[in-house]
């Protein structure tokens, strides 16, 4: 059974910063591209950052690029996003997500697992 569970998240100041960790379990992860994704309420969910299996093919949206760092530890199936410079506006629900094609990893339908998500609120 496939797994992925999220933590890391919580309630910090504007100008804080996070690290959320994504651990998979129940498949090989050195296969899989690994992204992160956030929903706000009422509003659908986009695409934070992705990491290939490769390690070396990383892509950030615009509203988090220089901020946020995503990185991945095969030895630990594990997969980081380090959120500097929070912003109130960084206020969702994270999900992690494992995508075996790694094609097009910005979009969410392509990946084949998700995570329960993990809530993070930034206030003012």
């Amino acid at each position: 059974q496939v797994r992925l569970v999220e933590s890391g998240g919580g309630l910090v100041q504007a100008g804080a910063a996070l690290r959320l960790s994504c651990k998979a379990s129940g498949l090989s992860f050195n296969n899989y591209s690994m992204g992160w994704f956030r929903q706000a309420p009422g509003k659908e969910r986009e695409f934070v950052a992705a990491i290939k299996r490769n390690v070396h093919s990383i892509y950030y949206a615009n509203s988090v690029k220089g901020r946020f760092t995503i990185s991945r530890d095969n030895a630990q199936s594990t997969v980081y996003l380090q959120m500097n410079s929070l912003r109130v506006e960084d206020t969702a629900v994270y999900y992690c997500a494992a995508d075996l094609r790694g094609v097009m990893v910005q979009v969410p339908t392509v990946y084949d697992y998700w995570g329960q998500g993990t809530q993070v609120t930034v206030s003012s």
